[in-house]
């Protein structure tokens, strides 16, 4: 599969060449003094140049038909994979809007959708979230942060199902921002920011982040972890380790191919990271065999 780096590397091969030769010809000077050695290492370094500016326009015309390719087989790779699916998104850090862009390009043609985005506060303010759950087990949260990761699950079986009393409850203290129908989804789209804080409130978020994988995934729930290729340090790791499936190259097209099949129910790491399984599910080379229709759908 060709790619930038091999464009890249023409490109430079290119404007050595034409260094190279204005060196020479700024140290020659003198036609007079120019041998017939130079004349052929002048000649050579031309023809270098036309075969470089000739190879890269042969790649630059390969990388555009693949491209093309890409674009116009998408649709036939992933369409009506997931018919009448509810996809949320769930974010824990400062997620772009580019970033959930691409989870909604990816859905297209699938016969799914996105219907609503959640992304968490960080780090957790724990006395706003003690207050705010007043009345219930877990307006201790402040004074025994052990709750945080029952409180977590607690808080992804409720995103899950459409509310539930306590997110309801918790909703403005612990969400930075959401948007979307609140009943409920099929599958979920975690987002993780790489993101460092001190270390009394970086224990406290992950037991959080640990119940809220868990919530999220319970009764069978289908959650994958994405990252955009440019992602550091990348995320793979953290979402093996809580056993979901990922993708680190959802802004490209073979990730948001292989984000539908991990939603369809491909397992795995998929991507073009060091970490990476393979480019895509091998599932994705069988139609309809992860096509699923998710019970009480509409």
């Amino acid at each position: 599969m060709f790619d930038f780096r091999y464009h890249a590397l023409s490109l430079v091969s290119v404007f050595l060449a034409l260094v190279l030769g204005l060196l020479l010809g700024v140290a020659i000077g003198d036609k007079g003094l120019v041998s017939s050695a130079e004349h052929d290492v002048r000649a050579s370094l031309r023809g270098d140049v036309r075969k470089a500016q000739r190879e890269s326009e042969t790649l630059r015309g390969q990388l555009d038909e693949q491209n093309r390719f890409l674009q116009e087989a998408y649709p036939l790779m992933v369409g009506s994979r997931l018919i009448g699916e509810r996809v949320g998104v769930v974010a824990l850090g400062d997620v772009s809007d580019e970033e959930i862009g691409h989870v909604r390009d990816a859905l297209e043609a699938t016969g799914g959708r996105l219907t609503s985005v959640a992304a968490m506060r960080t780090p957790l303010d724990l006395p706003a979230l003690s207050a705010a759950a007043r009345g219930t087990f877990y307006e201790q949260l402040q004074h025994n942060p052990k709750l945080l990761g029952r409180f977590g699950e607690r808080i992804g079986a409720g995103y899950v199902a459409g509310g539930g009393k306590l997110l309801d409850r918790v909703r403005r203290q612990l969400l930075q921002s959401s948007s979307g129908a609140r009943g409920g989804v099929d599958s979920v789209v975690l987002i993780r920011e790489p993101r460092k804080f001190e270390p009394p409130h970086q224990k406290l978020l992950e037991d959080f982040e640990d119940g809220l994988v868990a919530g999220l995934s319970g009764n069978n729930g289908t959650v994958v972890g994405v990252e955009t290729t440019d992602t550091k340090p990348s995320q793979v790791s953290w979402y093996r380790d809580h056993d979901i499936a990922s993708v680190d190259d959802v802004d490209q097209l073979p990730g948001r191919a292989a984000l539908v099949f991990a939603l369809a129910g491909a397992d795995g790491a998929y991507g073009t990271k060091s970490s990476a399984d393979a480019l895509l599910p091998k599932a994705a080379n069988s139609l309809g065999s992860v096509t699923t229709t998710p019970s009480g759908s509409p």
